[in-house]
């Protein structure tokens, strides 16, 4: 039998009681089929359906399913195997596909589409464009929504992070300075322009590598790995790119950092210290219109 919400609610008040988590992805085990459907067993939840259409073939009682749970709007709990493109505590980058007279709906992967009330919109959405949000749980309905009022889901507390540390993004605006970016799903960071070598966009999600944490708290990032622990690897792919190339490419450490980005996809700081390390193992030569091969040594017998 299925539970209401009013009644979940009650059991969620009880210490130590496993409970499904709304929004989320979670295993289920799969108790009987029905013709409609199979049963999941929900724990204290109650049980859950998951319609027929999503439930994968040959599946038996016994069987666990990894399923993504939903509130009808009936109050009920249900399930699919359809995956969203954000669950319930993350930020994401997701498109109107329809407006209403009480909020807009965004296209998030599922049939049913996700709401953001006119209350959660930073500016009106337009019909059509994509927009950074954030998926919560309407802890009143149970429902899952959306806000564009970033600051309201965003940790002000002292970040823990070690300089250095790699970390999550996602890109929620360009400034004057460079590229807002949410930092692990949690803090505000700063990717400064100057330090940029690669075409970015709003809603790109990607590594940094955390730069600094300042005073107020804000945290400068960086897209790539600090220091000399890539020189390395570095190093061997600009041997195997030149020797693919026939013993020469036409790129030295004179060229526009966006074209070593390109070849090497790294700054031009690191490839100068890459090529550093080669040309002091005497591996290339360096003249002013490319990197070369060093000739091999002749051996005598």
């Amino acid at each position: 039998m299925e539970l209401r919400i009013t009644e979940m609610n009650d059991l969620e008040r009880r210490k130590g009681k496993k409970m499904v988590e709304i929004g989320k992805i979670n295993t289920l085990t799969i108790k009987r089929n029905l013709d409609y459907g199979a049963q999941l067993d929900g724990d204290e939840s109650g049980d859950i359906l998951l319609p027929k259409k999503y439930v994968p073939r040959k599946c038996q009682p016994g069987d666990e399913v990894e399923v993504f749970v939903y509130v009808t709007s009936q109050k009920r709990l249900r399930a699919t195997t359809q995956k969203p493109y954000a669950t319930v505590g993350q930020f994401a980058y997701l498109r109107v596909v329809e407006n209403a007279s009480s909020g807009s709906y965004l296209d998030w992967g599922l049939q049913k589409n996700l709401f953001v009330s006119k209350r959660e919109q930073q500016a009106k959405m337009v019909e059509g464009k994509s927009y950074v949000v954030f998926v919560f749980l309407d802890k009143k309905t149970n429902r899952i929504t959306a806000s564009t009022k970033l600051n309201n889901f965003i940790s002000f507390q002292s970040p823990n992070y070690n300089v250095g540390e790699e970390v999550d993004l996602i890109i929620c605006a360009k400034t004057n300075l460079g590229y807002k970016v949410v930092v692990n799903n949690s803090h505000w960071g700063m990717v400064f322009k100057n330090e940029v070598f690669q075409k970015l966009h709003i809603g790109q999600q990607l590594k940094g590598y955390i730069k600094t944490i300042r005073e107020d708290l804000k945290i400068d990032i960086r897209l790539q790995r600090p220091g000399y622990q890539r020189v390395d690897k570095i190093s061997q792919n600009i041997l195997t790119t030149i020797k693919n190339l026939g013993g020469s490419i036409a790129i030295t450490d004179k060229s526009p950092p966006e074209d070593i980005y390109s070849q090497f996809g790294v700054s031009k700081k690191i490839f100068k210290k890459a090529i550093g390390a080669l040309y002091k193992k005497r591996l290339i030569t360096i003249d002013a219109n490319a990197i070369k091969l060093a000739p091999r040594k002749k051996t005598h017998r």
